[in-house]
C-alpha cells in the first residue's frame, strides 16, 4: 500500500509540474508572438483634381442655376450702383482712350493702348466715391457672399432653393463671419509691414548697393510669406464658419487642419483663378474698348457684378475636393 501511495503522489506531483510551469512558459510565448507590432500608416489624400476640372465643375454649377445665381449678380450690381456709385467716379473711357492712342501708334498701338486702358480699368475698380461709399460696398460684398456661399452649398446637396431664400437664410452666420474676415483682415499685417520697409529703404535711397537691395527684397518676400501661410489656411473658414454652430476659431482650427501639407498645391490652384479671369476679360474688353468703346464702362460694370459669383464658385468646389480625404 505504501508503494502504490508513494507512486501516486510522485504522479501527482509530477503532473502539477508538467501543468504549471510549462503552461507558463507557452503563455508568455504566445503573448510575445501574438503581440502586434505598432505600425504607424500615413494619411493618405485624395487626389486633387486640376484646374481645368474644377474650372468645369464651378461653371456647371452655374451655368445649370443660372437664373439663381444671374438674380443675386443683378441684385449685388444694382445696390451697388444705387449705394456705392459704382460708375459715377469711373473716369471717360473715350478721353481717355484719345489720351492713350496719342502714345502709341498703328494697330499694335491701338491693341496696347486698348489694354492700357483695361488695366486701368481694374485699378479703377473698388475705389468708391467716398469713404461712405467704400463702407457699403464692402457690406455688400459680405452679403453677397453669404447668399452665394448658402446658395452653392445646398445646390451641391441636391435641395432645390429660390432666390430669395438665399438672403433669408443665409443671415444666420453673418457675424462670425465677420469675425473670419477681421482674422484676414489682421493676417495681411506682415505683407504691409514688408511693403512699407521696401517702399521706405528703396524711395530714401538707403538701399545702394545691389546686395543690399537683394536684402531688402529677401526681408519683404519673407513677410509676404507668413502672410500668405497664413491666408492659405483662413481663406477656407469662410466656407466652414456658415455651418450651423460653428465659430470663427473651430473654424479657423478646421482650415488649417485642412490644408495641412498641401498648402503648395492649393496656392498653385489658387493662382490660376485671377490668371483666369484676367484672360477672359481681357479677351472681352479689349474688343469692345477697340470698337464700341461709349459701353465698356458698362460691359466692365456688368462684368464686376458677377466676379463675386465665379471666385465663391471656384474656392468652395476646391474646398469641397479637400474634403475628400482616402
Amino acid at each position: 500500500m505504501a508503494k502504490t501511495t508513494k507512486k501516486k503522489l510522485t504522479k501527482k506531483a509530477r503532473k502539477e509540474a508538467l501543468v504549471t510551469r510549462p503552461k507558463a512558459k507557452r503563455s508568455l510565448k504566445n503573448i510575445r508572438r501574438t503581440k502586434p507590432s505598432p505600425i504607424l500608416k500615413p494619411i493618405v489624400y485624395a487626389k486633387l483634381p486640376n484646374v481645368i476640372t474644377l474650372t468645369k465643375t464651378s461653371w456647371n454649377i452655374l451655368w445649370l442655376n443660372k437664373k439663381l445665381f444671374l438674380g443675386i449678380g443683378l441684385i449685388y450690381g444694382l445696390l451697388n450702383l444705387i449705394l456705392v456709385q459704382g460708375l459715377a467716379s469711373s473716369s471717360d473711357i473715350s478721353l481717355l482712350k484719345s489720351t492713350v492712342t496719342n502714345l502709341f501708334h498703328g494697330h499694335i498701338g491701338s491693341l496696347f493702348s486698348s489694354l492700357g486702358i483695361f488695366v486701368i480699368l481694374l485699378g479703377s475698380s473698388g475705389n468708391g466715391s467716398s469713404q461712405t461709399a467704400g463702407a457699403y460696398q464692402l457690406f455688400l460684398a459680405l452679403i453677397t457672399s453669404l447668399s452665394i456661399i448658402w446658395a452653392l452649398r445646398n445646390l451641391v446637396n441636391d435641395k432645390a432653393i429660390r432666390l430669395r431664400d438665399s438672403y433669408y437664410q443665409s443671415m444666420t452666420p453673418f457675424i462670425p463671419f465677420i469675425l473670419v474676415f477681421i482674422v484676414i483682415a489682421l493676417e495681411l499685417i506682415p505683407l504691409l509691414i514688408g511693403t512699407i520697409i521696401y517702399i521706405v529703404i528703396i524711395s530714401n535711397s538707403i538701399a545702394i548697393g545691389w546686395l543690399e537691395q537683394i536684402i531688402t527684397l529677401i526681408i519683404f518676400i519673407l513677410f509676404a510669406a507668413l502672410s500668405l501661410y497664413w491666408l492659405l489656411g483662413s481663406v477656407f473658414a469662410i466656407y466652414i464658419v456658415t455651418l450651423p454652430n460653428m465659430t470663427p476659431i473651430k473654424a479657423l482650427k478646421s482650415a488649417n487642419k485642412l490644408v495641412k501639407k498641401r498648402r503648395l498645391l492649393i496656392l498653385r490652384k489658387l493662382l490660376f483663378l485671377p490668371l483666369a479671369l484676367f484672360l477672359v476679360a481681357a479677351v472681352i474688353m479689349i474688343p469692345i474698348v477697340l470698337t464700341i468703346s461709349g459701353i465698356a464702362q458698362w460691359v466692365f460694370f456688368i462684368l464686376t457684378m458677377f466676379l463675386l459669383i465665379v471666385v465663391h464658385s471656384y474656392i468652395y468646389n476646391l474646398y469641397r475636393e479637400l474634403l475628400n480625404e482616402a
